[in-house]
């Protein structure tokens, strides 16, 4: 059975928003003087909570307006997965949230960023495998 009209379009808006978030990722991680690690963190971040979140809405999943990937996967109905251990998922859900704010953390590197980067894709292919492929064009 396939999904609605407004359920691929509501799909393929949060993927919309995910794309931006992982080009703005990318683009600003190409500044080579200056550039705000955290600002790339939170972009890869953001991509990943939104692929998870488009997800869920391809199978008519209720979620909360959370930011924790690791509460996002759980309500992922079983055999759809994502390549995060749960460290990873802790990580970047940190990015979301505590980084954005002054406190006592270390400043984010620019390694953390191509990794955060990294592990979006990845988590963005393993979605996209996932999703109904009317959604996708």
């Amino acid at each position: 059975m396939s999904a609605s009209a407004d359920a691929i379009a509501l799909v393929r808006q949060w993927i919309g928003k995910a794309e931006e978030d992982l080009r703005t990722a990318e683009h600003t991680l190409t500044l080579k003087r200056r550039c705000p690690f955290a600002t790339v963190c939170f972009h890869a971040q953001q991509c990943i909570e939104k692929y998870l979140k488009a997800l869920l809405a391809s199978q008519s999943i209720d979620f909360p307006k959370i930011h924790d990937l690791a509460e996002l996967v759980a309500l992922l109905p079983p055999g759809h997965s994502i390549p995060l251990a749960p460290a990873q998922m802790e990580r970047l859900t940190d990015y979301a949230t505590v980084s954005r704010y002054p406190g006592e953390r270390e400043p984010l590197t620019r390694a953390d960023a191509k990794e955060a980067i990294a592990l979006a894709k990845a988590a963005r292919r393993a979605v996209r495998g996932h999703l109904p492929k009317d959604a996708l064009t």
